[in-house]
């Protein structure tokens, strides 16, 4: 097969077989099935039907990953390597089986040493919970409440490098026997791992790239918005995951599975309106892709993913999304390479913050991947490029505006980077609000020392609540009540503060509604000398080094001259190039 494709000219990725483990692996290892939280076997019959801490798994994952490479690695037509497909799929990071449960106390021994030591950090003084050794810790599930937060964020913290062990092993095996580049294509709106920790030992990040069905899980977006781009996507989300998995890949992304048509999996499946999909196929270049694979090449007639449409029917004849994948392919070829472009914001993603504010959310409606997606819905409607940095990075010289929503602890590394980068430090709520052993720190939240601000007690709001600001919008879902002698900056109409600042930074006590944050935003890049432009609602742009990509995400056209700078008509659902020198920031 390899040599029949690579004889026509098209470029292999290949990838290792571990997301499916065949039948007859389940009766060599009876036990290497993953245990759900409520202690049912998640057994054989679709796939990701493996506990990453069964040590025998990973033992053939090896073999298998050892076989390919060494018969494949210097083959010409294999260009790049897939470890696996899309780690923690289907809630597969999490197994709370007798192998995850001694996995998991080795872990902590580890980590703390003395058992008294992590009775101190867990804090299990409440509720008589201390252990006198490490072979009596469980895992955190089937408690007859809540079990303590700062074990369940420990457990997270080791299932999450049991994936990057996974990985790291198959890398390992892999560039033994190759130079060509190892990939792994994660997924969207997943944060059950760190994918930071993962791609470390990558090449290159990909990810899989669904909008409409990804939409269509969007319970938190509300009817409207849903209906206003229900064939085209959401207009900040695949632009999010294209700077996330930058980072992941430290400057080289690939989408591995672009969506085609209707997809089999979600909610609904409506088809995308024409043009989307080039559309998201330019955006995805736009912001740094390398390579865009649509998935699938031709829509399979039998088993679960039947109803996934293809680029072809399944009787091989051409679906709608062949023409727009192959007019993009032209367009390509004669468009120079957009570049970076400017750097005008970082926003710090944190992988662990999003499963503090899961074990503890104090509010129904909390997300950390919600928040961190309204601040930079916020900076995208403000016309700025954004790159997603993680907590661990060690510079952020050159950005004019850098956005910490939700961060759960600082750290050092963090601290000093942000102190140096001469930059306006816009702090979202719930930062700092929590040390690295999961308790509120002595010095109170947000825990900053260049901002006298202190948290002196928050309340989460129910969807109907909201605290109305002076200057217009409102906090909605958190709240948070402030002292010390930072200057006011907004407050809301009750006099309270709600947007604090000291020099350089400044502090938002509460989560603002869009029409707030947007302001926020645009006062921001303002005192930032940041180049921000109004959008509408279906609009987004990117400056890149070869000019300004447009991008169209709703159903009626733009005229030239609605939008500044706009100097073209924007089609529905559709793209366009204009000529602009990208600033030097």
């Amino acid at each position: 097969a390899i040599d029949t494709l690579g004889s026509q000219g098209l470029h292999v990725i290949l990838g290792t077989p571990t997301a499916t483990p065949p039948r007859w692996m389940r009766s060599r290892h009876p036990d290497m099935l993953a245990t759900d939280a409520r202690g049912r076997t998640r057994n054989f019959g679709s796939r990701r039907h493996y506990c990453f801490s069964h040590s025998g798994y990973r033992e053939e994952s090896a073999r298998i990953t050892r076989i390919l490479a060494e018969r494949y690695g210097a083959n010409p037509h294999v260009h790049a390597w897939q470890t696996d497909n899309e780690y923690g799929c289907h809630g597969t990071t999490l197994s709370y089986s007798a192998n995850a449960r001694a996995g998991f106390q080795d872990w902590l021994h580890e980590r703390y040493g003395q058992i008294d030591d992590l009775n101190r950090a867990w804090g299990n003084v409440f509720w008589s919970m201390e252990y006198r050794t490490y072979g009596e810790i469980g895992l955190p599930n089937l408690t007859v409440t809540e079990a303590n937060p700062a074990h369940v964020l420990d457990f997270r913290r080791y299932s999450s490098e049991q994936v990057a062990a996974f990985n790291r092993e198959q890398v390992r095996i892999i560039r033994a026997a190759t130079d060509a580049p190892v990939i792994h294509n994660f997924m969207g709106r997943h944060l059950s791992f760190d994918h930071f920790r993962v791609g470390q030992d990558l090449d290159v990040a990909a990810w899989d790239s669904y909008p409409l069905g990804f939409l269509e899980e969007r319970k938190d977006l509300g009817g409207s918005w849903i209906k206003q781009f229900l064939r085209q996507g959401d207009p900040d989300f695949q632009a999010f995951h294209h700077d996330l998995y930058r980072a992941v890949g430290r400057g080289r992304f690939w989408v591995m599975e672009q969506q085609p048509g209707p997809v089999n999996w979600a909610s609904h499946n409506p088809a995308p309106l024409p043009g989307m999909v080039r559309l998201w196929a330019w955006e995805a270049i736009a912001h740094g892709a390398e390579t865009v694979c649509f998935f699938r090449w031709r829509q399979v007639p039998f088993a679960q993913e039947q109803m996934h449409a293809g680029l072809l029917q399944p009787d091989s004849k051409p679906a709608p999304a062949l023409a727009e994948a192959a007019r993009t392919a032209r367009e390509l070829a004669n468009h120079p390479p957009p570049g970076h472009g400017p750097r005008h914001a970082a926003l710090v993603f944190d992988y662990e913050s999003a499963w503090a504010w899961e074990a503890q959310p104090h509010g129904a409606e909390f997300s950390y991947l919600r928040l961190v997606l309204s601040f930079y819905r916020a900076l995208r409607q403000n016309a700025l490029n954004v790159d997603i940095v993680p907590a661990t990075a060690t510079d952020l010289s050159g950005y004019g505006l850098i956005l910490v929503p939700g961060l759960m602890y600082w750290t050092d590394v963090l601290k000093d980077a942000l102190q140096d980068s001469g930059a306006i430090i816009l702090i979202g709520p719930r930062t700092g609000s929590r040390t690295a052993e999961f308790q509120i720190p002595e010095g109170m939240p947000p825990d900053w020392p260049a901002l006298d601000v202190t948290v002196e007690r928050v309340e989460s709001l129910r969807p109907e609540l909201r605290e109305p600001l002076e200057r217009g919008g409102a906090f909605q879902l958190w709240l948070e009540h402030c002292s010390g002698d930072a200057k006011v900056i907004e407050r809301t109409s009750s006099g309270r503060p709600a947007v604090l600042g000291m020099g350089s930074f400044r502090y938002i006590a509460g989560w603002p509604d869009s029409e707030a944050l947007h302001r926020i935003m645009r006062d921001a890049a303002r005192d930032a000398s940041l180049p921000a432009i109004d959008l509408p609602a279906a609009v987004r742009t990117r400056l890149c080094d070869s000019g300004r990509f447009w991008a169209n995400y709703g159903s009626e056209p733009v005229p030239r001259g609605s939008v500044a700078g706009l100097k073209q008509d924007l089609p529905e659902a559709g793209i366009c190039w204009t000529t602009e020198k990208a600033d030097q920031r």
